[in-house]
């Protein structure tokens, strides 16, 4: 386990201190390295962090937050009414255009809809979404949110759900030359290099301080951490904790992620519930978090569900670390030298390679046999997001921007949504019936068992809670945000 736990090594350390300060760029153009290549600049398909990043500042959505979470109107002219149990009226912002010219209205948002919830586009992001059915126009700026059940989180939804211009969403180029009313605009992309914006003059906010914007793609944090160093970058993600105090400015935030080993428990290797509460007794939470991010996350209560987020289950408690006892379980399972399929990526989050590796090693040393996957991105998400065949355990690390245990459920659990690995009928049933609950003291009571059962029956491996960390030049005035968005127009430049 040594060698996992290890920082980087010393010659990335002579590195930074050789590094000789580079001229930044002019005040008005920044540059900021990202840990992953979007796989496409659809805002509506994939569920790419990647993609997110840089659409953020290109598109806008009926609600959105403020940075320290609260939901406010976006897009919306107000927050929305709801009109009876399955319908959200929404009063939407006069004089807002595309930035190729196309109006935003009743009619966009509209088409917004449909096409995200299109079977035939098969959208990633349905997990987010719930029971979304449709959209009526009342008249230009007035809209309806019609849902198939019960929804009271619809509003938060709206955050998620990115608006498209009605006529450009039918251009296949829109995955490559996106089209929003945010504040800024799509400028190029460079592949496997960068992805360029420029400020909206236009904007209906009022014209952004910073004119230009780089996106750069940097897969290994050390990388990313020299290149802040030299001035080539002025906004690093996933800032390696041990270098906080070496760096400008360090920032860090309450995060939303949390990072989970989902179970394909379909799977032989991982059918048998002893060999999944095993994996979980296996490894030591508490020395991962304390050697891999020196205080910048905890471990989970056992759950993945997001502390804080309705539906949080405050009874349940970590799972222990208990090398022997899940050795024994693996023998009593009959199931030691198994092969257990591990995907994962590298790159995209904080310490991710290394977190794979040390859970596979923990793996190892109570009898398994772990076959490690580490994939490109977009492959990675082909592969999570394949309800045909799931693999054995994948590693995630999963955001609620909704703040509500559903987004979980619809991801992780729910059968055939998101990235669930699992058949379970009566779970699927569950998370359904919960979603749709009305009763604030019902719904909590229904998480409350759907959450007690999936720890019961190991349905995945919960690792730990994690704190967004961001490396900053000196001349940058930022103060990151609750939900990680990288939103430009928040950001300020001081010579």
């Amino acid at each position: 386990m040594n060698r996992t736990m290890r920082t980087l090594s010393s010659g990335l350390v002579l590195l930074l201190a050789s590094v000789v300060a580079a001229p930044l760029a002019s005040a008005q153009s920044v540059t900021i390295a990202i840990g992953s290549e979007p796989s496409t600049l659809d805002a509506q398909l994939r569920d790419d962090g990647g993609e997110r990043q840089v659409n953020d500042n290109i598109y806008e959505a009926l609600m959105a937050r403020t940075p320290t979470g609260e939901l406010v109107p976006g897009l919306a002219a107000a927050a929305p009414v709801q009109i009876d149990e399955k319908t959200w009226e929404f009063k939407l912002r006069d004089g807002i255009k595309f930035h190729n010219g196309e109006v935003f209205n009743a009619d966009a948002v509209v088409a917004s809809v449909l096409r995200v919830i299109d079977p035939a586009n098969k959208s990633e992001q349905m997990a987010y979404l719930g029971p979304l059915a449709g959209a009526e126009k009342v008249d230009d700026l007035t809209v309806r949110i019609v849902t198939s059940a019960p929804d009271p989180i619809l509003p938060a939804r709206m955050y998620w759900l990115k608006m498209v211009p009605a006529a450009y969403s039918k251009d296949p180029a829109i995955g490559e030359k996106p089209v929003g009313t945010g504040p800024y605009t799509f400028v190029g992309w460079d592949r496997g290099n960068s992805i360029a914006l420029s400020a909206n003059a236009d904007y209906w906010g009022g014209a952004p301080q910073i004119d230009d914007v780089t996106f750069r793609f940097v897969t290994e944090a050390g990388t990313r951490l020299s290149g802040l160093m030299a001035g080539e970058f002025d906004v690093i993600v996933n800032l390696l904790p041990e270098f906080a105090d070496s760096v400008p400015q360090a920032k860090t935030v309450s995060g939303l992620d949390t990072s989970v080993i989902i179970l394909g428990i379909d799977n032989p290797a991982v059918k048998d519930v002893r060999v999944r509460r095993a994996l979980n007794m296996a490894i030591d939470r508490q020395t991962l978090a304390d050697s891999l991010f020196a205080g910048h996350a905890g471990v989970t209560k056992g759950q993945l569900i997001l502390p804080g987020a309705f539906g949080y289950n405050e009874d349940l408690a970590a799972w222990p670390y208990d090398p022997a006892g899940a050795k024994a379980l693996i023998e009593e399972a009959g199931a030691t030298g198994t092969v257990i399929n591990l995907v994962g990526e590298s790159g995209r989050w904080l310490k991710d390679r290394e977190m794979i590796e040390a859970i596979a090693a923990y793996w190892t040393e109570i009898g398994i046999k772990v076959n490690v996957e580490i994939l490109e991105f977009s492959v990675y998400l082909d592969r999570i997001f394949d309800m045909s065949k799931r693999p054995d355990s994948y590693f995630v690390l999963n955001s609620n921007e909704l703040f509500d245990a559903d987004r979980e459920m619809a991801f992780a659990y729910e059968p055939g949504q998101g990235g669930a690995a699992n058949s379970d009928k009566a779970l699927g049933e569950a998370i359904v019936a919960a979603r749709s609950q009305v009763d604030v003291e019902k719904r909590k009571a229904a998480y409350k068992e759907i959450t007690r059962k999936i720890n019961e029956e190991a349905y995945d491996v919960p690792l730990l809670n994690h704190r967004d960390i961001y490396g900053l030049s000196a001349r940058m005035d930022w103060q990151p945000r609750v939900d990680a968005k990288l939103i430009v127009k928040e950001m300020k430049v001081n010579e």
